[in-house]
């Protein structure tokens, strides 16, 4: 039943399937094919993997970055984001670096990331003379850091899959690490720029301007504080945050900034049920595939492998840097996580590697698959909204490729930067 798993799952994807039809019609064919146990099996794990409280959190997130979107927030931290360059060189790359970081607090979401401010973002940066296969790779790097700063969607998953960390000591986790991933990706668009001489022409505005932007900017940058304050002083759960952060959303849209209508709500919920119910199906299919691959001992196995080899922690992770970026070249990060971590974090966590850290590089590893052909959902994100062809913007990607192998070594051998904040803060 494994081989015509691997072997369907395989055809399907060459063949163009998106990933959550090729989960799940190979979870089926390998149940029919088999013969061995009824096909609604396979339909009753689909619907266990979805009915899950924590899981509840996923479709409200996905409606309050909707909700701040269209409360006109995503305009806001651009102006904010874009004020303190001015002519200087590259300035509108770090303003694109940083307003990605920014949303990121808000969506949650790396494609979110990339199809709001990154969009935007795209166009003024072509409109000031950089070339726009260059914006489009800077976007898509930068828009991995969606998934790492919290609130984080991909974090409320690897919870599910992994008991030993917590959803708040995730998002506490997440924070340095983005910080870091921003820092390095500015850094990428620093070189590039002196080396080609990207430049903006649009001044520093007055001071004046920069005080009412920052304090304009301050109730969309207050979200992560409500979310991750509220669950610190266990004031609500992740789920319950979920929904604060909705309410929140809606206040500053209505009432903060008056930009967001009463009309734009039908608008505002399509979207997020389209969202929320594509990401859902691809859990209920993780799920299915998964569940075959348990059924086969596929995981024991893989684990008692991995034991008998001997590595040490340190040579363990980077064999699991080394597996997942192969494994990110062919499978987003959400199934990856629910198909993977049950595998791996159980030998993780036998080595004496920190839960949490391992959770972090196997979260950001993932992502970066994000940007990686052939399936890079997030380059075909911005070749769509900045009207590039994928392989002009793959043509920019090896430096930011080099930044990722920078990343995933930094954060492999210094775990500090994924537990210092969890630990000080008590999670």
């Amino acid at each position: 039943m494994t081989l015509a798993l691997v072997l369907l799952f395989a055809i399907l994807l060459i063949a163009g399937f998106p990933v959550v039809f090729a989960l799940a019609i190979s979870a089926f064919g390998a149940v029919l094919i088999e013969g061995k146990y009824p096909v609604i099996v396979v339909v009753k794990e689909m619907f266990t993997g979805l009915d899950s409280f924590p899981l509840m959190a996923v479709p409200f997130f996905v409606l309050a970055a909707e909700l701040m979107t269209g409360g006109a927030m995503t305009a806001v931290l651009l102006r904010f984001a874009a004020q303190f360059f001015g002519r200087a060189r590259g300035g509108l790359g770090y303003a694109n670096v940083l307003s990605s970081t920014l949303f990121a607090g808000i969506s949650g979401s790396a494609l979110a990331d990339a199809a709001g401010p990154g969009g935007m973002m795209m166009k003024m940066m072509e409109k000031e003379g950089y070339p726009r296969s260059y914006a489009a790779a800077l976007t898509a790097s930068a828009a991995v850091v969606g998934p790492i700063i919290p609130p984080s969607i991909t974090m409320i998953i690897y919870a599910m899959q992994d008991e030993r960390v917590s959803v708040g000591g995730l998002f506490m986790a997440g924070i340095l690490p983005g910080i870091l991933i921003a820092l390095i990706y500015a850094g990428v668009n620093m070189i590039q720029s002196f080396r080609h001489g990207y430049r903006s022409e649009t001044p520093v505005p007055p001071l004046p301007q920069i005080l009412r932007n920052t304090v304009h900017a301050i109730p969309a940058l207050l979200l992560i504080v409500v979310v991750i304050g509220g669950i610190r002083g266990g004031i609500f759960t992740p789920t319950e945050a979920s929904v604060m952060a909705v309410f929140y959303a809606l206040f500053c849209g209505m009432f903060l900034y008056r930009t967001l209508r009463l009309r734009a709500i039908p608008e505002i919920l399509l979207a997020s049920a389209v969202t929320s119910g594509a990401i859902l199906m691809i859990l209920a299919a993780a799920r299915a595939f998964a569940w075959v691959l348990v059924i086969e001992r596929i995981p024991q196995d893989a684990a008692q492998y991995i034991v008998d080899m001997n590595l040490s922690p340190i040579a363990f992770l980077l064999v699991v840097n080394v597996a997942l970026l192969i494994f990110g070249c062919f499978m987003d990060p959400l199934p990856g996580v629910m198909i993977l971590v049950p595998i791996l974090a159980p030998i993780a966590h036998s080595m004496g590697i920190d839960p949490t850290h391992f959770a972090i590089l196997v979260i950001v590893n993932l992502t970066m698959g994000l940007v990686t052909p052939p399936v890079g959902s997030l380059l075909f994100v911005v070749s769509s909204v900045g009207r590039v062809p994928v392989a002009q913007i793959l043509k920019e990607m090896p430096i930011f490729m080099a930044a990722n192998l920078l990343i995933l070594i930094m954060l492999s051998f210094l775990p500090a930067i994924t537990t210092f904040l969890p630990r000080l803060s008590g999670f």
